[in-house]
């Protein structure tokens, strides 16, 4: 009997898989939508990945007339794209030709080669969990698992379905895609799976960067990361795409003295999680960006092995280091610009919050949110995440003090403008107040007016005016 959960699905390829029929071809459905639907009820993907023994011009026939959209980019390598809108709402459906592809030992692309046997396109499969197939065309839906994939996914075993060399020479990223399993599915992988990850880690090199951040991207916003990372540091995967991770193992946390820093560092990328509410009139709160920033947030500690209190290095020597670091990490790993600010802006500022030990003035808040800029709210939630320590007392110390900074911040929000700190008045303002054209002194001036912003407050026009004539006259004598 069917699983009540697969029939929607079914119902919404059934038109598609009688078109394959009457033409006679076969369809099959396949991946993570096959894996999730017998896993459980709430893991079904948004989108369809199916395989069929037609060829992409026949697949492209097909497709016309059903499909809301069709696109031939991938049509090479023997897959077609379509957007079709469904009772369930809108979703891709992408359908590759069955494969018997193998990739070079020195290439990112493979040389396809097109099959008729839906087992030979599963053999070439990541992982026996993905190498399942459920036939559409039959008179009922029917499983096709050549490589006991369904057993493996009840028993949370990560294996391959060809022998692991044969998997991870045909993609070496299926080594760090074993990563992110790992972690999702808290799967084991197998001896040799593992063996054959320690041998062959340095082929990562040959894949892009820009599929390694993606992959990488997948493993650290999953509910609990940090297994399929230690699985990364472990097999010595990590050093050919982010070697700062294992320089942080047993580096000793002077702050954090009963764990090293990547011990720390995972239990802090773990910690992070998005804010109960999303204020409709804030940007969304971004999850990835805070969970990377978390990830590389001590990564100058093993440079900066000096950083604690009287030891003569700095918060924002400590931050800066690894700012440096975050930046050029991110940058090898092809993240946009906007990705790489963002970031780096976070690492650089994690430590902002212990400065202020004494307490918070006006002043300090203002300036906190200041430099925090767009990323406030991402900030808040990485300082929070960042207190790991096992001491309750301390760890509620931590917390109510956090609180306290976000209730002040939110005080004075509602009497000032802090989203947006800038002084009172405005370049042209200025240069009709001082008589005077573009030129330094109107930076200058703007950069006194911002000062007495962030240390005082809103002054009212008039008062800046005459702060600033003052100024003029002080500093503009003659």
């Amino acid at each position: 009997m069917i699983p009540p959960r697969f029939q929607p699905v079914f119902d919404d390829l059934a038109p598609l898989a009688a078109r394959f029929a009457a033409a006679g071809h076969r369809l099959y459905l396949v991946g993570g939508t096959v894996r999730d639907l017998l896993a459980g009820p709430t893991t079904t993907e948004a989108d369809y990945d199916a395989t069929t023994d037609a060829r992409p011009e026949q697949v492209k026939q097909l497709l016309r007339g059903w499909a809301d959209a069709v696109w031939t980019q991938g049509e090479r390598f023997g897959t077609i794209g379509a957007k079709k809108q469904f009772a369930s709402g809108l979703r891709s459906v992408e359908i590759t030709t069955h494969r018997a592809e193998a990739y070079s030992s020195d290439s990112r692309k493979p040389d396809v080669e097109f099959s008729d046997r839906i087992e030979a396109d599963l053999s070439r499969r990541d992982f026996t969990i993905n190498a399942m197939a459920l036939e559409l065309t039959g008179s009922e839906p029917t499983l096709v698992d050549p490589f006991g994939g369904a057993a493996d996914l009840a028993t949370r075993t990560l294996r391959t379905p060809l022998a692991p060399e044969t998997s991870f020479t045909d993609d070496p990223l299926r080594m760090l895609r074993a990563a992110r399993f790992v972690a999702a599915l808290e799967a084991t992988p197998v001896p040799e799976l593992v063996a054959a990850v320690q041998a062959m880690a340095t082929r990562l090199e040959i894949v892009s960067a820009e599929r390694i951040r993606d992959e990488l991207d997948k493993l650290v916003t999953l509910a609990h990361p940090s297994a399929g990372l230690w699985f990364a540091i472990d097999t010595g995967l990590a050093e050919h795409f982010l070697p700062e991770l294992p320089a942080m193992r047993l580096e000793q946390d002077p702050v954090h003295r009963h764990k090293d820093v990547l011990t720390h560092t995972l239990a802090v990328l773990e910690n992070i999680r998005p804010p109960a509410e999303q204020p409709a009139d804030r940007p969304p709160f971004d999850f990835r960006r805070t969970r990377l920033a978390a990830l590389f947030h001590d990564v100058g500690k093993p440079r900066t092995r000096g950083y604690q209190k009287g030891r003569g290095v700095t918060f924002h020597h400590h931050d800066a280091v690894g700012a440096r670091m975050t930046r050029k990490r991110l940058e090898a790993l092809r993240y946009s610009n906007d990705d790489v600010t963002a970031i780096t802006e976070l690492v650089a500022l994690h430590l902002r919050f212990h400065t202020y030990s004494m307490g918070w003035t006006d002043s300090a808040v203002r300036r906190y949110v200041r430099d925090a800029g767009p990323y406030l709210r991402e900030l808040n939630v990485l300082t929070r995440g960042d207190c790991t320590t096992r001491n309750e007392a301390k760890a509620r110390q931590l917390a109510a003090r956090m609180d306290d900074l976000e209730a002040r911040i939110d005080e004075l929000a509602t009497r000032e403008e802090l989203a947006a700190i800038r002084p009172e008045l405005n370049g042209g303002q200025v240069m009709e107040q001082l008589g005077v054209g573009p030129g330094p002194v109107v930076g200058a001036a703007l950069a006194y007016l911002l000062e007495i912003r962030l240390e005082e407050g809103l002054l009212g026009e008039q008062a800046v005016r005459e702060r600033l004539d003052d100024w003029w006259r002080t500093n503009h004598r003659g």
